[in-house]
């Protein structure tokens, strides 16, 4: 796909305002991706690279909860669990946690880039966990703090977070859902959800970088741009999203993901957007 520079800044506005929320960014992409001008998938390397963008907001909106975790994490080494302070255990959950996608990952990278990336496979996937979070939503007790925290959940958190692996199914949708499974609060889920997608998402980014350096499958110059209009879209996002969750459901999210898998159906099956 050649990239013009305001399809760079469409993408990247596209993957900042659709990273955070329960939608999936790489959906979004993949989707709206086709429909511009120039036509195509941007691809698995541009949709990891752009995501360091997105990343940054975390880590800058974070930042001091990441360094308390960090320093707390670096001084608990070596002890014994009990005498490991909630920061330093939330450390170890989210390397914990982060095992299950770099696993996958490396297992299925072939099929992330190429045949997952199918359109048929999105618009189901975007369907199918928007039922699952509704599900989760309304059954979920939301009763457990960030602080209930269990290297158990914290694995499961990363399996639900490897599940994005597959576009569609959204990385924050996927977390988000599993912690509501297992009794967490809106917030505490979504705010899990951030910190566990750091490592993942960070080492994903650079790989895709260095390996498509001086290359021609990116261009650089429109992908530098996308990423830093994700950036900045993506920390105004995170900053209304985590008030927003605190006195809403997400069922607005459910209906809009429903309603864009129905739509790329409806457009695969006119001829209009191509599924590979």
């Amino acid at each position: 796909m050649t990239m013009s520079w305001i399809e760079a800044v469409i993408l990247g506005l596209i993957q900042g305002l659709t990273e955070f929320l329960p939608v999936s960014s790489s959906a979004h992409l993949r989707i709206f991706g086709a429909l511009l001008p120039s036509g195509g998938d941007p691809g698995a390397a541009f949709t990891a690279i752009t995501q360091l963008g997105t990343e940054a907001a975390v880590l800058l909106y974070f930042r001091k909860d990441i360094w308390c975790i960090t320093q707390a994490w670096l001084r608990a080494c070596g002890k014994p669990w009990a005498q490991h302070n909630s920061d330093a255990r939330m450390g170890w959950f989210i390397i914990v946690g982060t095992i299950p996608i770099v696993i996958l990952g490396l297992l299925f990278h072939s099929a992330i880039e190429s045949t997952l990336r199918n359109l048929y496979i999105t618009a189901s996937m975007l369907i199918v966990f928007a039922l699952l979070l509704a599900y989760a939503d309304f059954k979920g007790t939301k009763q457990r703090t960030t602080t209930e925290l269990t290297c158990k959940h914290a694995v499961l958190f990363g399996l639900a977070q490897a599940m994005a692996l597959i576009p569609g199914v959204s990385r924050s949708g996927g977390t988000i859902t599993g912690g509501l499974l297992l009794g967490y609060t809106r917030e505490a889920a979504a705010r899990y959800s951030f910190l566990l997608a750091i490592p993942a998402i960070v080492a994903s980014g650079l790989y895709q970088l260095f390996k498509t350096w001086g290359t021609s499958s990116v261009a650089a110059g429109p992908t530098l741009l996308a990423t830093v209009v994700a950036f900045i879209s993506g920390y105004a996002v995170i900053v209304v999203f985590l008030k927003w969750i605190s006195h809403h459901s997400y069922l607005v999210f459910v209906g809009y993901r429903i309603a864009l898998g129905l739509a790329v159906l409806g457009l695969l099956a006119a001829g209009v957007l191509s599924p590979i």
